[in-house]
């Protein structure tokens, strides 16, 4: 029932009311009334919000209070820039409102509003992966997952009107596989009818492995502990087809000296040195079911399995032997020297 429906009702009663048997009818008008009064106050009174999002270029007065009415539509403030958040103080919003004959705002004892204008925000991320899915299984690449992007100028965050709400959508990638370079360009899409937001990146793509690195100087002959490896990001072709793992490095012998940092290669790695050259060592002699033990000193250094040199100590005698373990050379037994048949026989005939 609206207001003007129940001051009516209310003359009706109070023109055909007759002493006291009218009293009951005629409270039950006035309880109506007064409910009547009291869902139109809270229905229409005009209340102010604390948070207000935009997406045009204009904030409306029904943007700002809620119950604004007829004068919902009336544009009162310039919007934030895209994707920025501006604040206006309460009692000079109330003034504005004010000279649009908007009374009886509800404020809600806030201090000031917060306006926001919406806006599609295009990250540098979304664009490298962009980037990245377009140039994936083609010019030699593999999964784009693999593939570092950098561009000629770094786009920061590329903020559109809110209506762009379309993926970024590849239109056009040339890549050249010499110099690494790509130009890719891309679309948005907006709202209907609006034409599509136009994007072009130039760069260059490499691909990206992972690999064991150095994490300190190296000296040739040093032995790598697990402290001294790290696993990093590399561009293939500063690390070639063939990417070393950790554990395979750990415990191995460096070929050469290494820089901080450096990619480690197989081809840098051997197995350590059991013996070092001038290094104290037991000699051992294997032959015909006895072993015997002698102190020697190595003229060379090896690993296990290499053939090398020692001087046994008590003879003085150069012998060549078998590295078998940490300090212990196995002695290379003579081998017999066959006799041919034909000599045999001849030696046999001058006898």
């Amino acid at each position: 029932m609206s207001l003007t429906d129940s001051y009516w009702f209310f003359a009706q009663i109070m023109r055909s009311s007759k002493g006291s048997t009218m009293i009951r009818p005629l409270l039950a008008a006035l309880a109506l009334i007064a409910g009547t009064l009291a869902a139109h106050a809270q229905f229409s009174t005009p209340t102010l919000r604390a948070h207000v999002t935009v997406s045009g270029e204009v904030v409306r007065i029904g943007d700002m209070v809620e119950n604004a009415g007829e004068a919902a539509g009336i544009a009162i403030y310039r919007a934030p820039d895209l994707g920025t958040t501006g604040r206006l103080p309460v009692a000079d919003l109330v003034a504005t409102l004010r000279a649009h004959q908007v009374f009886g705002l509800d404020t809600r004892d806030l201090g000031e509003v917060e306006v926001t204008r919406a806006a599609r925000l295009v990250t540098r991320a979304e664009i490298e992966t962009a980037i990245a899915q377009a140039l994936a299984g083609r010019n030699g690449f593999g999964d784009a997952r693999d593939l570092a992007v950098t561009f000629d100028r770094a786009p920061d965050t590329i903020t559109l009107d809110a209506g762009y709400n379309g993926s970024l959508k590849t239109t056009t990638v040339r890549f050249d596989p010499t110099r690494r370079r790509f130009d890719a360009s891309f679309e948005i899409a907006g709202s209907s009818g609006a034409v599509p937001a136009r994007l072009r990146f130039t760069g260059a793509a490499v691909e990206m492995v992972e690999t064991a690195t150095v994490t300190r100087d190296i000296e040739r002959g040093d032995i790598l502990k697990a402290s001294d490896i790290a696993l990093e990001r590399r561009p293939r072709a500063e690390v070639g087809n063939a990417p070393l793992d950790r554990a395979p490095a750990i415990g191995m012998q460096t070929k050469r000296s290494l820089r901080s940092g450096a990619v480690l290669r197989m081809a840098d790695l051997t197995k350590p040195d059991l013996v070092q050259r001038g290094q104290s060592v037991t000699l051992v002699y294997h032959s015909a079911g006895i072993t015997l033990t002698i102190r020697a000193k190595a003229l060379d250094s090896g690993t296990e399995g290499d053939t090398v040199t020692v001087l046994n100590l008590q003879s003085k005698r150069e012998v060549q032997g078998v590295v078998v373990g940490t300090g212990q050379v196995a002695a290379t037994p003579a081998a017999p020297r066959l006799i041919p048949a034909a000599a045999r026989t001849a030696l046999l005939n001058a006898e």
